[in-house]
């Protein structure tokens, strides 16, 4: 009788198997395609110093997905940004082509045609337009005449505002980091708790802050109204030109001109010749230019190695005297308190990596950091050459640009010892290079919708749900009428 029992098992399982997968064909399901095709976009930033191309890539029939637009590919433009070709307008089209020629080969052929191309010029070019609207305009329409040329769908050159800038870089952070919103194993999408962090982004010629704030913007300047997947957001930004890596270079080495005669930030022993028309050609530094200067002159100016000497210097960018609001960051411009998190990326993220890698000292802490900018400023330049033999050419000024990172986040933003621990500096955020590039193109090619995106299972979640109860009430069933026929057959067994 066992035997018999036994011989039921397989037709029992396989009617079980049977009834699963009729359901399954029964169940209503939405059309699940192939493996999907990819798509492109390019964008090219064009910052003060470089224009970097980016090409990014997304699977077709997830254009509305999050966390799906990633990097593909990416190029340096070599030579300076096209701000720097004011002379010579052609030449900033020009220096493009190698990128292109590059971007040929990285996006399929079949593609060319249907990816999106832009071009998005920032702080660099905004200072040209201040001074030489019409070179700004030759300059625009020589690149565009270079990238008319190719295959791909060109959709314009414009120079970005400072609070576009700032607002795509906090977007692009946030999407890649899926703080928007996030799918979960259950098949539904959700926002997820931690909520978004902050953008902190220091270019050549420009710096910005964004965050999400609960708070009032008592500025209407600095307040941008998002939806994103049916979500609002309140976000303070605030972009200050002139505050970029480079330009604040050149504002302190007009200072130490004035001042000192000499450079309390370059470290001891270093001397360079110092062309005054490229100190004061800067609309950042005009207010700087000595009443009579001959242009073309140039001087000899030495390092000293001073770190009190060199943060007054950078302490004297700053104007905390005057602010119209309740609360202010410098210069008279509101700021809500920051808040617990943010990323901190471009030339923030490669001078606090210099001073890890390089110098080899912790910066987890506000007053770790104050104390490797002090040892970096100590330094001879015969000491910076030995501890980072290959990076001469920005060598001497690691000094002034990390006492500027310092006295600008703790003093300038107002980050207090909680805040900065919660400040991850870094390049990249899941693969993909973190700025405004992405966040621009994802706005451009509405690839974040404003209402909330819908299920994208291959059946309705319902189904699902009904599928797995019925498949777990037939597997019960069977085990239960196994059980009743195995005692059964021991019992016939024991009579």
């Amino acid at each position: 009788m066992a035997g018999k029992v036994l011989s039921l098992l397989p037709p029992l399982l396989l009617a079980a198997a049977g009834l699963a997968g009729l359901l399954l064909l029964c169940v209503p399901t939405r059309d699940v395609q192939e493996p999907p095709s990819l798509k492109y976009g390019i964008v090219l930033d064009a910052g003060s110093s470089h224009t970097s191309m980016f090409v990014y890539k997304w699977p077709a029939d997830k254009e509305n997905d999050t966390g799906i637009v990633g990097q593909h590919s990416s190029c340096d433009v070599k030579g300076g940004g096209i701000s720097s070709y004011a002379d010579d307008p052609p030449g900033a089209g020009r220096s493009l082509v190698e990128c292109l020629e590059q971007a040929l080969q990285d996006v399929p052929k079949e593609s060319h045609a249907g990816t999106p191309l832009y071009l998005g010029a920032t702080a660099g070019m905004r200072l040209l337009n201040l001074t030489s609207p019409e070179v700004t305009a030759s300059v625009l329409e020589a690149v565009t005449q270079t990238l008319t040329k190719y295959p791909f769908d060109f959709r314009g050159a414009r120079i970005l505002s400072g609070q576009d800038e700032g607002v795509f870089g906090w977007v692009t952070a946030n999407y890649l980091l899926e703080n928007f919103i996030k799918y979960g194993w259950v098949g539904r999408w959700f926002r997820p708790r931690k909520g978004t962090l902050g953008a902190l982004d220091l270019g050549g010629a420009s710096t910005q802050i964004t965050f999400e704030t609960a708070s009032p913007v008592e500025d209407p300047a600095n307040e941008v109204q998002l939806r994103l997947y049916g979500q609002r957001y309140r976000v303070y930004t605030h972009s200050f030109l002139c505050y970029g890596r480079d330009q604040v270079l050149q504002r302190l080495l007009a200072s130490a001109l004035q001042t000192h005669n000499f450079h309390p930030c370059w470290p001891r022993n270093y001397s360079t010749q110092v062309l005054l028309r490229d100190v004061y050609q800067s609309p950042c530094t005009e207010a700087q230019r000595p009443r009579t200067v001959n242009s073309s002159s140039s001087v000899t100016l030495r390092g000293t190695s001073n770190p009190a000497l060199c943060r007054a210097l950078v302490l004297g960018l700053f104007n905390f005297s005057s602010c119209p609001f309740s609360r202010c960051s410098f210069n008279g411009v509101f700021q809500p308190p920051v808040p617990a998190h943010f990323i901190a990326f471009s030339a923030f993220y490669y001078i606090v990596d210099f001073l890890r890698t390089e110098m080899r000292l912790p910066v987890t802490t506000l007053q770790q950091l104050d104390t490797a900018v002090e040892t970096l400023c100590n330094q001879t330049w015969a000491e910076l050459q030995a501890r980072a033999p290959t990076q001469r050419a920005r060598l001497a000024d690691y000094c002034a640009g990390a006492t500027f990172v310092q006295q600008l986040l703790s003093r300038g933003y107002g980050f207090d010892e909680r805040a900065f621990r919660s400040v991850a500096f870094q390049k990249k955020a899941a693969d993909t290079s973190v700025g405004w590039a992405l966040g621009y193109m994802l706005n451009l090619t509405n690839l974040i919708p404003a209402d909330p995106p819908g299920l994208r299972k291959g059946t309705h979640f319902s189904s699902w749900v009904v599928l797995l109860l019925l498949f777990a009430a037939i597997l019960l069933a069977a085990l239960v009428l196994l059980g009743r026929q195995v005692r059964s057959a021991k019992s016939l067994g024991a009579i």
